[in-house]
């Protein structure tokens, strides 16, 4: 009986030992859990796909498909109907991550519909950090080509009623952090310094093109850490 019961209790250890072998070999739960998905917006006559290359740099760096929303929309529309598309877009990725914000990740003229968003149609709540690159923040004369064209690219115009408006009081309202990321020979913005919002972690990266700026590896690095 006595041999019996030994039997049984070295039978147990052995099951103890190598029940807590196994769960000092399971991997780690990632932070990931706690990092909030990333949504890109992009500029005037682009879709969802001039962010492919940074998209495959998150991925590289830990970040899963699910947590990387790019999309595409009309970008001959006014940028306050874009908003509206996009306050749409996030509060669809916040219903399927389960997130309580995004991260907002934008470029060039992205960046207006993006902030009127945050402005004017409650983002702040939903948004944690936000990102322009080369954003055409406070306008840009080279938009007068296309102005009579597009509703979008007229409100882009330097000194259109839709800037003076979004631009009127705060720059960067709410508890959202902002960054914005510009190139001192960006020949797309004029003059480059428009980019530079009041209020925002402001960072010159040097010469990078206008069409670079979203998918430079330097640059990337500085936004991943700017939000990661």
């Amino acid at each position: 009986m006595q041999r019996h019961k030994r039997r049984i209790a070295t039978a147990l250890a052995a099951l103890a030992s190598s029940l807590l072998l196994s769960l000092s070999l399971s991997p780690t739960p990632a932070h990931a859990a706690d990092r909030d998905p990333v949504v890109f917006v992009h500029g005037l006559s682009s879709s969802s796909s001039s962010w492919n290359d940074w998209v495959g740099y998150f991925k590289a760096d830990g970040y899963t498909s699910a947590e990387l929303h790019a999309w595409s929309y009309d970008w001959a529309q006014s940028n306050a109907t874009t908003a509206r598309r996009l306050a749409t877009e996030i509060s669809n990725v916040l219903a399927r991550t389960g997130a309580s914000k995004v991260d907002l990740v934008v470029h060039s003229m992205g960046a207006l519909s993006s902030r009127y968003y945050l402005k004017n149609l409650g983002g702040t709540s939903y948004v944690d950090d936000f990102v322009s690159t080369a954003g055409v923040n406070h306008g840009t004369s080279t938009a007068g080509w296309c102005a009579w064209l597009y509703a979008s690219c007229k409100e882009m115009n330097t000194g259109s009623s839709f800037l003076t408006s979004l631009n009127a009081g705060d720059e960067t309202p709410g508890a959202v952090s902002y960054a914005s990321y510009w190139s001192n020979c960006d020949d797309a913005l004029t003059p480059d310094t428009t980019a530079i919002l009041n209020g925002a972690t402001n960072v010159e990266v040097g010469c990078v093109s206008h069409t670079a700026m979203n998918n430079d590896r330097g640059v990337y690095e500085r936004v991943r850490d700017f939000i990661g």
